[in-house]
């Protein structure tokens, strides 16, 4: 069998509910056979630690790290300038990548899409977490110029055919049958593919 059998890759805005729509769905493979991979952890460790920052503070929603976006939007840009594809390959050379399925959670440039369309074509699915505005504003959205108009939110708004679109408004019923219908075609894989499903 060769990894990955399946690469999801996720994107959305800030405040969108990416994070809790990959842990929901993370939480119905499971982790026997799937990993959670951020494109972000291997940013913000080697920001964390070249800038003497808490990474787990940095890792989590946290005022702290809102505090340090724009810097570590700038910092990341310029390693990107050099090598767009770098993010993309430190995360898939690290721990849990010899899960079967990976949901990476965090895509925001086209050349991270680019990176698994070229690496993984047979293997990817590509997915958007939508919400409203006036939603994202209830979860805490407010618009911060440099960070709400720069690539890494908006690099993705257009010229990407998702598979998959999630509507993440908190409607819970509607949410679930839509991780209902993904969490179905994951299982449907991994049958297809000889693996036992609990």
């Amino acid at each position: 069998m060769t990894y990955p059998l399946l690469v999801m890759v996720f994107s959305g805005k800030r405040k969108s509910g990416k994070d809790y729509v990959t842990d929901l769905l993370f939480q119905r493979i499971g982790k026997e056979h799937c990993s959670l991979l951020r494109l972000s952890e291997p940013l913000k460790s080697q920001y964390a630690k070249e800038h003497n920052l808490d990474l787990d503070k940095l890792l989590d929603s946290s005022q702290y790290k809102e505090q340090y976006r724009a810097a570590m939007i700038r910092w990341g840009e310029e390693r990107r300038k050099q090598q767009p594809d770098y993010f993309c390959k430190l995360t898939t050379q690290g721990e849990g990548c010899h899960k079967p399925v990976w949901i990476i959670t965090d895509a925001r440039r086209k050349t991270d899409v680019e990176y698994f369309q070229k690496v993984y074509p047979k293997s990817l699915v590509t997915l958007r977490v939508d919400a409203d505005i006036s939603v994202r504003e209830q979860r805490g959205f407010l618009f911060t110029k440099g960070i709400d108009d720069a690539e890494s939110e908006c690099g993705l708004d257009v010229g990407v055919g998702w598979d998959v679109i999630i509507l993440n408004n908190g409607d819970n019923l509607a949410l679930d049958s839509t991780l209902d219908d993904i969490t179905h075609m994951v299982h449907q894989r991994l049958q297809e593919a000889n693996f036992q499903i609990s």
